[in-house]
């Protein structure tokens, strides 16, 4: 994970500094530019640069990888008349490195932005578009990335749009980063968020041909075991150690059991992080989980003056007020605040369990009147803005990268075309996510965990209780947003 930036037009080189300066936060280990070369290690605070230029990327590393073969190195790379910044994650790494060995490139390669930018320089014959889409088919990953060619800017997206992107264009001057605050830091007011899986070449879009969501096959309900398990496992690759987001649900529990059946083949630390009011249903089911699988569980007690004194900086981050997306948030930012504490850099959340596989209550009116399925991937379509970005916002305030192993894209291709049945087996079926739950109780959790009932997060924790009764009446949350 990491924090990317750039300028177009007509800017200081210390403009560019502003804006890695408001997103350092998403990349603490190390900072980089180009500003007509490339500057690595640099240090923001005593770095300045009153120069005028007409195009520049920037980088915040949070270091991940620390391997002989695979290791976090700063950005910028460069590679010919290439230069490019990458956030996130490449999880067929090593298949791309071996395709391009094949291939006959000899760049020793031990970071995911050296393996992209030598697959994009593969392809590149003059069309520097034409050379990303061929590299984006060839990625599986969480990632956000800009390259440069000296004449034309490539911006790019996931497609599920794990990691953010956004964009102001102006007529004198275009940008983008990793955070909406990078963009706010030099003034601007009207900033869109690219599409995922979309191409911002030289500030036009370009939609992909197909999304996922868009996509339609026959799959096969026995599969779900084996597209989770490989999902998980490659999330965890070169790592040694992460945290859970945990509630004692189905979503995060099936996550820790194979995660817990992972660490009994290689070095994996597991610790489980629980957050709620004392007393409260996720507590006690997280207790409950953990116990049962065995694995450590760190809680974080909630009330009102812990909420009061961090509630400012969650709206500041998810850019919004709304009461759910704060109380969500709100979530997110003390598990993981307890998972930077503990010197974690990667937790793993269930986000994405409950659209895949029909969990909320509203499904269920979906179900009855045949729109089920049409629903679901209209909500995987929205989910960039409407979850991941809230999420993301959140769990970088403390320097801590989520991955989603629910939002693989294999993953998501198959349980988007599953039947309806395997999701809500009829109007009473209150508990919903049938085929998870099945695979969760076959897989070695009890009834108690496999088909405890849905709880949304901010219900399950009594934040949003604690919000509703005690902030709210004596906090205005708009003062925290940025006011256009």
């Amino acid at each position: 994970m990491s924090s990317i930036v750039g300028l177009q037009g007509n800017f200081k080189g210390n403009d560019l500094i502003k804006m890695l300066n408001a997103s350092k936060n998403r990349g603490p280990d190390s900072s980089g530019v180009f500003l007509d070369e490339i500057h690595l290690d640099i240090d923001l605070e005593k770095f300045n640069d009153d120069n005028t230029y007409d195009i520049a990327l920037g980088h915040n590393l949070l270091s991940i990888y620390d391997m002989p073969d695979r290791i976090s190195l700063p950005q910028p790379v460069s590679k010919g008349n290439l230069v490019l910044v990458f956030d996130g994650a490449l999880y067929n790494f090593n298949t791309i490195r071996n395709l391009l060995s094949k291939l006959g490139v000899e760049d020793e390669i031990r970071t995911d932005s050296d393996a992209l930018i030598n697959l994009i320089d593969f392809y590149n014959d003059g069309d520097l578009l034409k050379a990303i889409k061929a590299a984006q088919k060839m990625i599986d990953g969480d990632y956000a990335f800009a390259v440069w060619d000296g004449e034309n800017l490539g911006i790019c997206r996931d497609p599920l749009g794990v990691k953010p992107l956004f964009y102001a264009a102006g007529d004198e001057l275009c940008a983008f980063a990793s955070s909406r605050n990078s963009l706010y830091e030099l003034g601007f007011a009207e900033i869109s968020t690219l599409l995922p899986e979309h191409i911002l070449f030289n500030w036009d879009d370009v939609a992909p041909v197909q999304t996922i969501h868009e996509k339609f096959m026959e799959v096969d309900a026995s599969k779900l075991s084996k597209l989770l398990k490989l999902s998980v496992s490659k999330r965890v690759e070169g790592l040694d150690r992460l945290g859970v987001i945990f509630s004692g649900g189905v979503d995060s529990s099936i996550l820790a059991l194979f995660l817990q059946e992972i660490s009994c083949n290689k070095k994996l630390d597991i610790t489980l992080y629980a957050v709620g009011r004392e007393g409260s249903k996720d507590l006690d089911a997280a207790k409950y989980a953990a116990e049962y699988l065995d694995l450590p569980l760190k809680i974080q007690i909630i009330d009102e003056d812990l909420i009061k004194e961090h509630v400012g900086e969650v709206v500041s981050a998810i850019g919004d007020d709304n009461l759910m997306k704060v109380g969500v948030g709100l979530t997110t930012y003390f598990a993981t605040k307890m998972a930077s504490g503990d010197g974690q850099k990667i937790a793993i959340s269930g986000q994405g369990a409950d659209e895949l596989f029909g969990g909320y209550n509203r499904y269920l009116k979906s179900f009855e009147e045949g729109n089920l399925a049409l629903e679901i991937r209209d909500d995987i379509s929205n989910m960039y803005h409407v979850n991941l970005e809230r999420d993301d916002a959140c769990a970088m305030i403390n320097s801590v990268e989520l991955r989603l192993p629910f939002l693989d894209e294999s993953l998501v291709e198959y349980a988007i075309n599953l039947p309806d049945k395997n999701k809500i087996s009829g109007t009473g079926d209150v508990l919903r996510k049938n085929i998870l739950r099945k695979l969760a109780f076959n897989e070695g959790l009890d009834t108690e965990i496999a088909y405890r009932p849905k709880k949304a997060a901010q219900y399950g924790t009594g934040i949003d209780k604690i919000l509703r009764k005690k902030i709210i009446t004596e906090i205005d949350l708009s003062q925290y947003l940025h006011l256009k």
